[in-house]
């Protein structure tokens, strides 16, 4: 027997608790979820109160307008993936970008957009919630000048 337990025992393995990148980009990915399947109860849950969130359109949207336009109306989502994501966290603030995918329908047309996509999340007494996004259209290819 040994300080630490039987000869050979090996004790088992303690997974250390997630990295708040992790925990942000999961966060993300249940709102993106979320908005496919028209879960207005999940996105009031990691939507801020005090959202602001400006379309690729250039539109800037409040919580509440946020929410009822993906959620009600002729937008239906059909799903939105995240690629290549990048999370940096500053105390109780952290920030995401990605490229996005959005399927949607809008008036019975099937519409895919290929957007990058900033959001700017906040640690709150609730967990981790979405403050303010931007979509925009991604950069072209490099003109070389």
């Amino acid at each position: 027997m040994s300080e630490t337990g039987p000869v050979g025992f090996v004790p088992p393995a303690v997974s250390p608790p997630p990295e708040e990148e992790e925990v942000v980009t999961a966060a993300a990915l249940r709102r993106a979820a979320a908005l496919a399947v028209g879960d207005e109860a999940a996105l009031r849950l990691l939507m801020h109160p005090a959202l602001q969130w400006t379309t690729f359109r250039g539109e800037v949207l409040g919580y509440a307008e946020y929410i009822a336009r993906n959620t009600r109306g002729s937008l239906r989502w059909r799903s939105q993936r995240l690629d290549g994501v990048t999370v940096v966290v500053a105390g109780d603030t952290a920030v995401l970008t990605a490229l996005v995918t959005d399927e949607v329908s809008l008036d019975g047309q099937d519409q895919a957009f290929q957007l990058r996509l900033t959001q700017t999340w906040v640690r709150t007494p609730d967990g981790w919630r979405c403050l303010a996004g931007h979509a925009s259209l991604p950069a072209g290819p490099s003109s070389g000048a």
